[in-house]
């Protein structure tokens, strides 16, 4: 048997365990925040019973010490998770590689207004303003105006202010109008499924357009065309992590990238291709040898 361990304990969780224990893989909970842990001492929290990690723990300061305490590989650990949480780095890189990406610019605060009104006029509103390395959806704003615009930017300038306050980026980017927006799921390389994000219809007549499932959006399992199932293999390939869900959106007239997630939800099995669990298994199994060697 090999043991797994998982820092969270949530949809992901309860969907693996079974489907993993019926292939080989112990999956245990230690998480890693929200807690007191002790790091020093004969009463360190550390331990060697675990032979691999799933993903890395999304707070990172938290993550090095699990690191630490744990020892273990990680099926994505924290460069893919670095990578993928940095929308703008994510973007850039995806751009240069000429994969299809809305049209973005990054404000790195502090700003002056008259830069800001430069960037916004270079699109056609609306626009979106996103925190840069938030997920979930938090924070994300679509404005159709230049005063909308600096109201949001007030906002994110009262964050930014505070001294400890990391990341002092954030996004603004086209809005695809009438898009469909898909999450798919890739696998060492491989698509294994994917899922359509859907807002209900009261919702969407009411005003809302976040199609992220923790927003109320609901998650239908859909079957790519082959050249959707290319492009999400290819963003997979372009930023070298092994897990990683692939946000698209699909209009009438293009597709585009819009974001990646390196700790993507595991969602019910019927949403993906058959053996997805075999492969997920065999890609924990070899990340699981790297320890041992």
């Amino acid at each position: 048997m090999i043991d797994l361990v998982a820092v969270n304990r949530a949809e992901t969780f309860e969907r693996i365990h079974d489907p993993l224990a019926e292939r080989g893989i112990r999956l245990h909970h230690v998480p890693a925040t929200e807690r007191t842990l002790t790091l020093t001492g004969d009463d360190a929290e550390r331990t060697d019973e675990f032979d691999v990690g799933f993903v890395y723990p999304s707070r990172f300061m938290e993550g090095g010490v699990a690191d630490a305490l744990l020892d273990v590989p990680w099926l994505n650990g924290r460069e893919a998770v670095v990578t993928s949480r940095n929308k703008g780095g994510v973007i850039a890189h995806l751009d240069a590689a000429a994969v299809p990406v809305p049209r973005t610019e990054m404000v790195s605060n502090p700003v002056d207004q008259g830069d800001l009104v430069d960037v916004f006029e270079r699109f056609d509103p609306p626009v979106v303003v996103k925190p840069n390395s938030a997920t979930r959806g938090v924070g994300v704003a679509k404005v159709h105006d230049l005063d909308s615009f600096l109201g949001v930017v007030d906002y994110l300038d009262l964050v930014h202010d505070y001294r400890a306050t990391g990341d002092k980026s954030f996004l603004v980017q086209e809005y695809v109008t009438g898009a469909t927006d898909y999450r798919a799921m890739v696998l060492d390389g491989e698509y294994v499924g994917a899922v359509e994000r859907r807002l209900p219809d009261a919702a969407l007549e009411s005003g809302q357009w976040k199609h992220n499932v923790h927003r109320g959006a609901k998650a239908t399992a859909v079957d790519l065309s082959d050249d959707l199932r290319r492009l999400a293999e290819r963003v997979a390939a372009e930023l070298d992590i092994s897990l990683l869900g692939v946000d698209l959106l699909v209009s009438e007239d293009r597709t585009v990238v819009s974001e990646t997630n390196a700790r993507p939800t595991v969602d019910d099995a019927t949403k993906y291709e058959n053996g997805f669990y075999d492969r997920l298994a065999d890609a924990i199994e070899r990340t699981a040898g790297s320890k041992r060697r």
